[in-house]
């Protein structure tokens, strides 16, 4: 079946952000007096809110997790940001679905104001019906929540013909938490049994097979 309201990650789905991330994470860990690992063991902190990656790869507190990323932003702001890159094929899917006329919604962990440069930099903004993302200050970085706000904003309470596409378990679980199906898809940072245990509803390897699922192709 087709879906009329598409709601999209970014980081991972869209974009393929390694090295700026990496890069920024990188430059935070050694202002925090932590030697950074190969980039290759920072790629898992694509995808979840980075307060809580610092607390769980780095065992540190609430408080030095918020300072770590006020760090993060140093280099992530002016620089990271673009050291980004998009998925072949990104730009026809969106475009095709907006002459699909489906709506089509950014549900992203990442503050709004990056994600809005983000796709503004990619030329995919005006493909977007709503960007919504996470506040500067710490809040609303779940997915479920961000998701909910998206529905909400929509003002979408039939949820049958809504899907949410991501490519780690929290984009998954996030959906599912609203009642949405899911796509999870496999290009991104998540394996395929990442994804399935988290309960995606399908499971896709290539832009172009993500766009045929989302226009009932």
């Amino acid at each position: 079946m087709g879906f009329n309201v598409i709601l999209f990650d970014l980081d991972g789905t869209l974009t393929d952000p390694a090295i700026g991330i990496t890069n920024s994470v990188a430059y935070a860990l050694k202002k925090m007096g932590i030697a950074p690992p190969e980039r290759k063991e920072l790629l898992k902190f694509i995808g979840p809110p980075l307060a809580g990656s610092f607390e769980k790869y780095y065992g540190l507190s609430k408080e030095e997790s918020y300072k770590a990323v006020d760090i993060y932003r140093e280099y992530f702001a002016p620089k990271g940001i673009f050291e980004n890159t998009l998925f072949e094929g990104v730009p026809e899917m969106l475009s095709d679905l907006k002459k699909s006329n489906k709506i089509v919604a950014l549900a992203t962990s990442k503050p709004t104001v990056f994600a809005e440069k983000i796709l503004k930099h990619f030329n995919l903004y005006d493909y977007f019906d709503l960007v919504v993302g996470s506040n500067l200050d710490g809040t609303l970085t779940d997915k479920a929540e961000v998701v909910s706000v998206v529905l909400e904003r929509l003002g979408l309470k039939d949820t049958k013909t809504a899907i949410m596409v991501g490519d780690r378990s929290h984009d998954i679980i996030g959906g599912t938490k609203n009642n949405l199906t899911t796509v999870g898809v496999t290009f991104g940072y998540g394996s395929e049994n990442e994804l399935m245990e988290a309960g995606a509803t399908n499971i896709v390897h290539s832009v172009i097979e993500l766009k045929n699922l989302l226009l009932g192709n």
